[in-house]
């Protein structure tokens, strides 16, 4: 029997979750991270990057990098269409507060946990090492991104 995982929000409630595509696999962040939404606009360059981060962009005075989760974790091809999008997210920590922008193929809606199961994630890919769970929704099953791990730039980079 798989275990179960427990996501409750700080008032005691259970999350919701952003949820958004990667060549067609429904994925998902928790919506209490998410800073906004931005349409794809090619972001600053920067030299000697690795191809995974695509740039930087301006949000309100901080720079803010933008990383390709289908080029990170290599997930299809890294198409941009008009439904591509930057969901921009925030984690703020005891002692720091960081922001990142990562490219998506679309978002798709957001997902109430209800009385829905947290189940731990189960397989080795590229992608396990930062999901906090798995998650029924419908007919699919959405993999839910730790905003934490995924915003740990360093670690991102180094295991690239």
């Amino acid at each position: 029997m798989a275990a179960e995982l427990d996501i409750h929000s700080s008032s005691g409630e259970r999350a919701d979750f952003l949820s958004f595509c990667l060549d067609n696999e429904l994925y998902g962040v928790e919506i209490k991270d998410v800073e906004e939404i931005r349409v794809w606009e090619r972001p600053t360059p920067i030299p000697r990057a690795p191809s995974c981060v695509k740039g930087v962009i301006n949000i309100r005075g901080m720079i803010v990098p933008v990383v390709d989760l289908r080029s990170r974790f290599e997930i299809g091809s890294c198409e941009y269409l008009p439904t591509t999008v930057v969901i921009i997210l925030r984690f703020v920590g005891e002692d720091s507060k960081r922001m990142m922008g990562i490219v998506v193929d679309s978002v798709s809606d957001v997902i109430e946990q209800g009385d829905n199961e947290l189940y731990r994630s189960v397989g080795e890919s590229l992608v396990t090492p930062y999901l906090q769970g798995l998650i029924n929704v419908g007919e699919q099953v959405m993999s839910l991104f730790d905003t934490e791990m995924l915003l740990d730039i360093e670690r991102l980079l180094r295991s690239e």
